[in-house]
Parts: C-alpha cells; sequence; structure tokens
C-alpha cells in the first residue's frame, strides 16, 4: 500500500491554478477598478469624441468637425485671455500663499501664546463655501459697498471707485479671495513639514549666531522643498480649473476680464449651447494640467538631486 505525502509549504497544481486564475487581492480593489475605468476614464474619452462634434448638446444632429473646434480655439482672443488670467493667476497666488503660509507656520512653532486659537483662526476660510463668501465679497467691493463706505469715512473719497469694473483690479481681487480662502491649507502643510525639523540643527544654529532669517532661508527653506513642490503642483491644477471664485464673485467679467478656463467651458457649453467647444476646451484644460503636474514634479526632483 503506497501513501502519497505532502511537504509543507508545497502547494498542489490545482491549487496552484486557481490562486493564478483569482488574485486573492482583486476583489479588495475591483470596486475602485470598475468606477475608475468604467466612469472616469469612459467620460474622458466620451468628451474627447464630443470634442470632434458641432453639437448643442440636445439636438440629435451632430456634425463632425474633426479638429476644427481645435483651431477655432486657436484664433479665440477669449481663450487666450483666460490661459493669460489662469497664468497670473496661478503665479500670483502661489508666492502670496507660499510666503504667507510658511511665516504663519514659524510663528507658531516658536515660543507664541494662543497658538490654537490662531490655527484655528488662519484655517477657518478654507471651510467656508465659495458660494458662503461670494457674496460678501461682492458687497464689499459693490459701489456702494463697504470698502467705498469706509474710504469716505475716513475722507478719501477720490479713491473711491467701481472696483469690479476694472479688469485689472477685478483679477486682483478674484487673486485676494483665493489667496484668503487658502492660505489655511499651504500653513497646515508648512507646519507640519517644519515640525519634522530636528530641533538640534536649530539650536546649533541659533549657537553659530544665525538670526531668524539665516535659520528660515538656510534651514527650514530647504527642508521643505518637498512641501513647497507638492504645494506648486496643487497650485497649478487649482488654477487651471478654477471657476467658482471668479464665476460667483465677478462672473467672468468685465468684458472678459476675469474670464477662467472653467468659466469659459461653462459659458461656452450652457449659455451658448456650443458642447463640442466646450469639451475641446475641456480636453486641453486637462492636458494642461496633466503637464503642469509632470514638469513641476520632475523640475523639483532634478532640483533635489542637485542639492545632494
Amino acid at each position: 500500500m503506497t501513501t502519497t505525502t505532502h511537504r509543507p509549504g508545497v502547494t498542489t497544481g490545482t491549487s496552484s491554478r486557481r490562486r493564478l486564475r483569482r488574485p486573492a487581492g482583486l476583489p479588495w480593489i475591483l470596486p475602485a477598478l470598475v468606477v475608475s475605468v468604467g466612469l472616469l476614464y469612459y467620460c474622458i474619452f466620451y468628451t474627447a469624441y464630443l470634442s470632434t462634434l458641432d453639437w448643442d448638446g440636445t439636438s440629435p444632429l451632430k456634425d463632425s468637425v474633426g479638429a476644427g473646434n481645435y483651431g477655432k480655439m486657436l484664433s479665440d482672443p477669449v481663450f487666450w485671455g483666460a490661459l493669460r488670467h489662469t497664468l497670473v493667476f496661478f503665479v500670483v497666488s502661489l508666492v502670496v500663499q507660499v510666503v504667507l503660509g510658511i511665516v504663519f507656520a514659524c510663528l507658531l512653532h516658536s515660543q507664541l501664546y494662543l497658538k490654537t486659537f490662531y490655527k484655528v483662526l488662519i484655517f477657518i476660510p478654507v471651510v467656508l463655501a465659495t458660494a458662503t463668501v461670494a457674496p460678501v465679497f461682492r458687497q464689499i467691493y459693490a459701489p456702494d459697498g463697504t470698502l467705498n463706505g469706509l474710504l469716505g469715512a475716513v475722507g478719501l473719497d477720490g479713491l473711491q471707485q467701481t472696483w469690479l469694473s476694472n479688469p485689472t483690479i477685478a483679477l486682483l481681487i478674484v487673486i485676494s479671495v483665493q489667496v484668503w480662502q487658502s492660505t489655511g491649507v499651504v500653513f497646515v502643510l508648512y507646519f507640519a513639514a517644519i515640525g519634522q525639523i530636528e530641533s538640534e540643527i536649530v539650536e546649533a544654529a541659533r549657537l553659530d549666531g544665525a538670526g531668524n532669517l539665516r535659520i528660515i532661508a538656510s534651514i527650514v527653506w530647504p527642508s521643505v522643498r518637498g512641501t513647497t513642490i507638492a504645494i506648486t503642483i496643487l497650485t497649478a491644477i487649482g488654477s487651471l480649473k478654477t471657476f467658482d471664485i471668479p464665476f460667483l464673485v465677478t462672473s467672468g467679467g468685465p468684458s472678459y476680464g476675469t474670464e477662467f478656463l472653467g468659466t469659459q467651458i461653462y459659458r461656452v457649453s450652457i449659455s451658448f449651447a456650443q458642447v463640442g467647444y466646450g469639451a475641446s476646451l475641456s480636453m486641453v484644460l486637462l492636458v494642461l494640467a496633466l503637464a503642469a503636474a509632470v514638469i513641476i514634479n520632475v523640475r523639483g526632483r532634478r532640483g533635489s538631486a542637485n542639492d545632494v
């Protein structure tokens, strides 16, 4: 009589094939896989298909125009203006937010009373909905609003004006609202990053006679390079898809002076019923966002490698 022995750790051919056919982790990632592939990528490819059509969004007639919508985009001054506004919005908001965020983070890592109160005060604008605060800013900058009222009360009537009727000032107002609302997130990221710096390094620098500004420039700023890269990527992508602040505060005006890609996509697709053209703008927005993220990440890694 023969007996079959199984060595520990050796599996039969049937069980091995079964494991190959059905990976153990597949049931756990399947829902996310279905949602991302079946919804997200389907929407991207469907939008790319719509960008080749001349369609109003409701009519059963869909005329194929190929790359005609993209050619129309290249000759559209509103599109180029939206890109220019996006670039200005990105640069100004990034610089101001980084400066304010790192200054607030350094101050709250120092010997300061009521730190928790200041943290809450800085972060409160982040949790406020834009739809809630937009009417407040419109009232502040209205011709008979709060700002003009304050200027008149202190005898500066000559500085009163219709703030939202000047394209340059209106764009700066939109940027200021963004900075006010997003600096709290930048502060939190820098506050956490600065907390990872070893205190012995800072103390040694102080013993060598380094002041606060020297410590920030030579120790803190290089140590938070990774955080700065992440903030730059988030700000770039956020700037490209900005919609709520300019739409609710200035409605993209005056004379498209605060038009962004997001507001132009909405205006073209909904107000003008040019869904095909709006889809082409959406595809360009997607490509620009991905390109910005890749370029900033690669340049940031090269900068880190050079420092090493």
